[in-house]
């Protein structure tokens, strides 16, 4: 597939694939590319001649032609480089600081906390041996990012304290750049550890699902009473207290509030750092269905509407995937292999157990070694190394493949038994919030450049994607 179509209301707009250019485009031209192929002009203007003046139509494929000479448009496959054919070099570490939790998630992929096993705590020693296999696995890499995960990791808050400060002293001996990161519930915030995160310059992931109703309703205490007023009190406070940087809000949708836009919007009366991901699973009522699909579809295209007039109005929200980069953005290798997972990127038990990434976890069968053995299944790095969109049958030739980064491994592994196999309806989905998000920032571009709303007048504006 040369290039892809996509529209969001009256806004058009056309990838061209292989060389990452974005175009927005008019109604000639976007209905011309039903039929052009960069070489049937007569052809397609026969197809259009009823709909578009004769005039028009050569007009456009004439600004066609010229954007095929640019190498903008029907642009040819380019060879991919050889960037995994090297040893890996470790870039992430996801330290399992907690397997407990005090919530009870329904949809928790982590068993309430103890991922499929039994409730631990990760010791001091372990966390300290994790650090340095993280460290030593960077080798020469100037950064590095650490998480500390759960279950709820400040429910061995102690650790936590521990690890940061271990984790800062080796920064400043090493000469690296650690990114240090958390992902927490929000209900065991106070005071002292808020202090703590923001002087350690920790970013934070903070769980919540959208309005109260929503969230209550998947995220309950053990006693069955709902969490949400607790973690929106932690949340506002720990926002507040870094003048609403370094954090994201982070929620999950459901078959049971499928319209999450406005569970969405509402969180921005938290915050204005937003992602929100659907939730995978099987045969579980709160599952997503083929059914919610067109429902879904119309909430992402709700999302980028009030996207772009809370922008327009100065009251602008961060959406973390629409959050694509059309000029400059990742490299190939990003492009390709995503989060590197099972190469780049491993998660540690309290035991001390390796897993290619926190979802991995409690897989038996995917555990690569121990913080005492090092990585013993070189073989398993390497099929999650060579196991990206260029190796991948059903990536290979999708219009998103330089953007998705074939979906997450641990999603196919779990729906589809095979990482190498991708998980269709997060394709779905995936694409459609794409298609979304290439718009919205084609817009804003086109807007910035032109310094005006581009409602009332749109051209052929080009903003390309530099493949490096």
């Amino acid at each position: 597939m040369l290039i892809h179509k996509m529209r969001l209301d009256e806004y058009m707009a056309v990838l061209d694939v292989n060389s990452g250019a974005v175009h927005l485009v008019d109604d000639v031209i976007y209905d011309l590319l039903d039929v052009f192929d960069g070489t049937n002009d007569d052809e397609a203007i026969a197809a259009l001649q009823t709909s578009y003046p004769e005039k028009d139509l050569r007009e456009a494929l004439e600004e066609l032609h010229q954007l095929q000479a640019e190498g903008l448009l029907f642009s040819p496959e380019f060879e991919v480089p050889q960037t995994f054919a090297e040893t890996p070099i470790l870039k992430s570490l996801c330290l399992h600081i907690a397997h407990d939790c005090n919530l009870r998630c329904g949809y928790c992929f982590a068993g309430t906390g103890d991922f499929g096993g039994y409730r631990a705590m990760m010791s001091k020693e372990t966390a300290e041996k994790a650090v340095e296999f993280a460290i030593a696995g960077s080798k020469m890499r100037h950064n590095l990012e650490l998480d500390l995960f759960g279950g709820e990791p400040l429910m061995n808050p102690e650790v936590v304290k521990h690890v940061i400060n271990y984790v800062r002293r080796r920064e400043f001996e090493t000469g690296k750049n650690i990114k240090l990161t958390l992902t927490t519930n929000g209900t065991l915030l106070n005071d002292d550890i808020i202090q703590f995160l923001n002087d350690n310059r920790v970013m934070l992931v903070l769980s919540l699902d959208g309005k109260k109703e929503t969230h209550d309703n998947m995220r309950p205490f053990p006693n069955k009473t709902g969490s949400y007023d607790a973690a929106v009190r932690g949340f506002k406070k720990v926002i507040e207290s870094r003048n609403g940087k370094n954090y994201y809000l982070r929620g999950t949708y459901t078959h049971f509030n499928p319209h999450f836009a406005e569970d969405t919007l509402d969180m921005t009366k938290i915050g204005k750092e937003l992602s929100v991901e659907p939730v995978v699973g099987i045969d579980e009522p709160y599952v997503l269905t083929e059914a919610d699909l067109p429902v879904l579809y119309e909430e992402y295209d709700k999302l980028a509407r009030a996207y772009l007039q809370k922008r327009r109005e100065g009251d602008a929200f961060d959406f973390f995937h629409f959050n694509v980069a059309l000029d400059n953005g990742p490299c190939v290798a990003k492009r390709l292999a995503g989060c590197g997972a099972g190469h780049e990127y491993f998660a540690i038990t309290p035991e001390g157990d390796i897993y290619p990434c926190h979802q991995f976890v409690g897989r038996e069968e995917y555990k690569l070694g121990t913080l005492e053995t090092g990585v013993v299944k070189p073989d398993l790095v390497q099929k999650f190394r060579h196991t990206h969109v260029m190796t991948k049958t059903e990536c290979s030739t999708c219009w998103a493949r330089f953007f998705c980064s074939g979906g997450c491994h641990a999603n196919a592994d779990l729906i589809n038994g095979d990482i190498s196999k991708p998980y269709q309806y997060g394709c779905k989905l995936q694409k459609k919030r794409l298609e979304c998000a290439i718009v919205l920032q084609a817009i804003l571009a086109a807007e910035a450049q032109e310094g005006k709303d581009m409602r009332p007048e749109i051209t052929n504006f080009k903003y390309e994607v530099e493949h490096k």
